[in-house]
């Protein structure tokens, strides 16, 4: 029988820096990538995209289309 144990989760690189990611700070190799990335978010470097026009899908006029 073998005795191998997978992961939980996937090996992953550290997305600031690119180094190997660490168990305690993970996605991240260490608490400094994990504050730069919280800073980014803070800051409003990074943003998370909104629709401006929640209304597309919903067409103009009627809503019964017209044969």
């Amino acid at each position: 029988m073998s005795a191998t144990v997978e992961p939980l989760r996937p090996k992953r690189k550290c997305p600031e820096c690119g180094q190997p990611s660490s168990r305690e700070t993970y996605p991240f190799c260490s608490t400094r990538c994990k504050n730069v990335d919280l800073n980014r978010w803070l800051s409003g470097a990074y943003v998370i995209p909104a629709r401006d026009d929640e209304d597309e899908d919903v067409p103009s006029g009627s809503a019964d289309p017209q044969p």
